[in-house]
C-alpha cells in the first residue's frame, strides 16, 4: 500500500476511534472521497491492524464500526524494525531531495510511535535509535547484489542486543571460505552492500567492511561485547564518495554553465561545499575517499565536468578523457 493510502487509513483508524455511534461505509466515502469498494477495503485494512474494532448496527439496521477509547495499537502490532524501516525510507527519499515525501513519511511515523501505550514505547525506542545507527544509507545508482534476507534479520538482531556474529566469509579475492567472529556495527548500502563490523581478534578497534554477498552463514553467539562510544557510522560513511574506505582528500569539481542547475540539485557527497562562478560555473567541493567510485559516477555527467583535484583522480580520469571526452584539468590536458 502507499503510504498516502496508508495515511488514509490511520486516519480513518483515528475517527473510528472519535466516534460514540461509529462510522458507515457510506460515511467512509463521504469523508474520503472514494469508493465504495474503496471504502471496505479501507475497513478492511483498519480491522487487520486494530483487531479491537467492534462492529455495531445502528436504527437504520446499517452496519457500523468504531475502536473503543481505550483500544489503541496493541502491542506487537508494531516492532522496532518496521518504524525504523518507514524512518530510514524517509532518510532515503531526503537523501535524493524529496524532502516533501520524507516529511510525510516522518510524520506518519511519528503518528504509529504516537498510537503506541507508552510502555510499549519506552520498549521500542532503544530498538529503533539502533537500527536507524546502523544503517547507514550510501546509495549510488546501478545494479544490487543478492542478498539473503535472513542474513540481514540475524544481524540486527544482534545489533540491537549487541552480541557478537559468527561469519563464515568467503573472500572475493581468494575465493576462499573462511570463519571470523565480528561485532557488528551496521550495514551500508551501496553498489554492493557492506556489513560495517570490528574483529577483536583479528583488528581491534578498527572498522572493516564485509561484503553481504560474501557471507555464506551467520550465527548470533550468546557473547556480548560493548560498542566503541567513540564510533560513528555516519563519519566512518563519510570518509568515502561510496562504501570503499580510502585516506580523505580534498575533491574539487568544476560544472560547465550547462551543468550547474543541475550539479546544484545533486548531492554529491554529505560535506559538500557550491562555489558558483560569475561565467554560471559550479565547483562542488567536498573531502572523502574512494576515487574509483567517483571515476565511475563522473562518466555520468559527460564532458562538461573537469576534475581539479585530487592530482590522483585527475591521472585516473586521462584514460576517460581519451575515450569519452572529459577533460581533467589545465596540467593534465
Amino acid at each position: 500500500m502507499r503510504y498516502a493510502n496508508t495515511d488514509q487509513v490511520l486516519q480513518l483508524a483515528l475517527e473510528m476511534q472519535g466516534s460514540r455511534l461509529g462510522l458507515s461505509l457510506g460515511d467512509i466515502e463521504s469523508r474520503f472521497r472514494v469508493s465504495r469498494s474503496t471504502a471496505r477495503r479501507m475497513r478492511d485494512a483498519v480491522a487487520r491492524n486494530f483487531p479491537q474494532i467492534e462492529q455495531m448496527v445502528d436504527d437504520e439496521q446499517r452496519p457500523r464500526w468504531r475502536i473503543p477509547v481505550p483500544g489503541t495499537v496493541t502491542p506487537g502490532a508494531i516492532d522496532a524494525e518496521e518504524i525504523a524501516d518507514l524512518e530510514a525510507t524517509a532518510r532515503l527519499l531526503r537523501q535524493h531531495n524529496l524532502k516533501r515525501r520524507a516529511a510525510s513519511l516522518d510524520a506518519l511515523a511519528a503518528k504509529l510511535r504516537a498510537a503506541l501505550p507508552a510502555k510499549t514505547q519506552r520498549q521500542l525506542e532503544p530498538d529503533v535509535e539502533a537500527l536507524l545507527e546502523a544503517e547507514g544509507l550510501a546509495m549510488r545508482p546501478g545494479p544490487r547484489p543478492a542478498i539473503r534476507p535472513e542474513f540481514i534479520d540475524s544481524i540486527r538482531q544482534a545489533i540491537k542486543q549487541t552480541r557478537m556474529i559468527y561469519l563464515a566469509y568467503k573472500s572475493r579475492h581468494s575465493g576462499r571460505a573462511s570463519g571470523r567472529h565480528l561485532e557488528p556495527y551496521g550495514f551500508l548500502f551501496g553498489n554492493r552492500h557492506y556489513l560495517v563490523g570490528m574483529a577483536p581478534d583479528r583488528h581491534p578497534g578498527e572498522a572493516r567492511l564485509f561484503a553481504l554477498s560474501s557471507i555464506r552463514k551467520v550465527t548470533v553467539l550468546d557473547k556480548p561485547f560493548r560498542r566503541d562510544p567513540a564510533f560513528s557510522l555516519e563519519e566512518f560513511a563519510q570518509r568515502a564518495f561510496g562504501v570503499f574506505q580510502e585516506e580523505p582528500r580534498d575533491v574539487a569539481w568544476h560544472f560547465a554553465p550547462e551543468l550547474a542547475p543541475a550539479a546544484l540539485e545533486y548531492i554529491f557527497h554529505p560535506t559538500q561545499q557550491f562555489e558558483k562562478q560569475r561565467d554560471g560555473s559550479l565547483i562542488v567541493r567536498f573531502r572523502a575517499g574512494g576515487l574509483m567510485e567517483m571515476c565511475w559516477h563522473l562518466y555520468t555527467w559527460g564532458e562538461g565536468v573537469t576534475v581539479l583535484e585530487p592530482p590522483e583522480l585527475k591521472r585516473m580520469m586521462r584514460g576517460a578523457a581519451r575515450h569519452r571526452g572529459f577533460r581533467v584539468g589545465p596540467d593534465e590536458a
